[in-house]
């Protein structure tokens, strides 16, 4: 199974990057995850060139198109989505392989639900569906645990495996119900 991950954040030393990056690491056998890490590379979106998008357009929605699933996690500003989160999602929004693509929401800190809630609501009007067992927040900020961190702490490598264990049972041909009856936040 290939899972796309994707950050909000550009921070080089963002924990919603280093928890997609312990999900490389402690990826169960037969799933493979893939950061994309070049969020901030993608132009701002322009309507006038999205039939004929960049490079680094191109490249985002080949991945995407490639993988069976997506994971991302996304700080909150603002109380709102991060803008490098929200543009590489108009960026997919026409792109019609996003649309029924199993999505897992991390978040990483508790105090984020007002991001969480409003990255879920575009999600949903994308057509992705969300799927909650693989969706959770891990209280990684109070817990100041970095990548190495998360990935030899049992409690958040246990909690990074299992959602991408319930992001592969949710793909799977038998395990995905289809459209608006796929339990919802």
């Amino acid at each position: 199974m290939k899972v796309l991950a994707l950050s909000g954040s550009l921070r080089v030393a963002s924990i919603n990057t280093m928890l997609l990056r312990a999900a490389v690491r402690l990826a169960p056998t037969g799933i493979a995850v893939d950061l994309f890490d070049r969020l901030g590379g993608l132009p701002l979106f322009n309507p006038d060139i999205e039939a004929d998008p960049p490079p680094s357009v191109m490249d985002l929605r080949r991945r995407v198109s490639e993988a069976d699933a997506l994971v991302i996690a996304s700080p909150e500003y603002a109380h709102g989505i991060t803008g490098p989160m929200k543009n590489a999602l108009d960026w997919l929004v026409g792109h019609g392989p996003f649309a029924g693509k199993p999505v897992a929401v991390l978040n990483a800190s508790p105090r984020a639900h007002h991001a969480d809630d409003a990255l879920r609501e575009v999600l949903r009007t994308m057509a992705a569906v969300i799927v909650e067992p693989a969706s959770i927040t891990i209280p990684l900020l109070a817990a100041k645990l970095d990548e190495d961190g998360m990935v030899n702490t049992p409690w958040s490598a246990a909690a990074i495996r299992e959602s991408l264990e319930a992001l592969r049972a949710a793909s799977t041909p038998d395990g995905l119900p289809s459209g608006p009856a796929f339990p919802m936040r």
